[in-house]
């Protein structure tokens, strides 16, 4: 089957890119507790890897985590922790918000291609929608103990705990209910995806007439 042409993949680039901006300039994308919040930006990312692949993933990861991190300096909304890393060292804060997003968006794109191979892409949607939140968790908390873990402020939300037990707890429900909305919702837009044959087709296999292939 032919490719989508490249203005269809600029547009649906363009189309997440402005839902993601959306939701980080909006009470759309966060639901603030604490010093932490319920993000539901890593859904684009996840439509962007399954329909794009790893780059389009790794590009809308990018845009997220750049607006991640302009909150921390108050720009589309103030994260308390974000402000904090900032004060301690902007750099790190940058890196610390930035590149775990875009590294969430590459890796659930080969994620997306590495299930859909073994089985039906419509649970292959819903697979990566689970990865793209529990990755973005887990590579958020990691970089925040690894660039940030020495400091006073990290060592006073940990309080003495193992690093494994700090992460899991502090992060608690919000990342239940991450993984939950990301899984759910990635899997009814990737499934209506198909149905428009936005999704690729397996390779090396016929395409059917609910798929469409994608090169990435």
């Amino acid at each position: 089957m032919k490719n989508l042409s490249r203005t269809m993949q600029l547009t649906i680039l363009g189309l997440m890119t402005g839902v993601l901006l959306l939701m980080a300039y909006t009470p759309l994308g966060y639901l603030n507790i604490g010093p932490l919040a319920i993000t539901f930006n890593m859904i684009p990312v996840a439509i962007c890897a399954i329909t794009l692949g790893p780059v389009g993933g790794a590009i809308a990861g990018g845009v997220f985590g750049l607006t991640s991190f302009l909150q921390c300096i108050g720009v589309g909304g103030t994260s308390a922790m974000g402000a904090v890393l900032f004060g301690i060292n902007p750099f790190l804060a940058f890196i610390q918000r930035f590149v775990p997003r875009l590294l969430d968006g590459l890796l659930i794109g080969f994620i997306f291609r590495a299930v859909r191979k073994r089985g039906n892409s419509y649970v292959a949607c819903a697979v990566t929608g689970f990865f793209s939140a529990f990755l973005n968790t887990v590579l958020f908390m990691g970089s925040l103990v690894l660039l940030f873990g020495n400091t006073e402020y990290v060592q006073g939300l940990m309080g003495g705990q193992n690093v494994l037990i700090f992460i899991c707890t502090f992060v608690g429900i919000n990342a239940v209910m991450e993984m939950i909305s990301s899984t759910l919702i990635t899997g009814a837009v990737g499934a209506a995806l198909i149905k428009a044959r936005v999704v690729p087709v397996q390779v090396g296999k016929k395409p059917c007439h609910n798929q469409k292939r994608l090169l990435s």
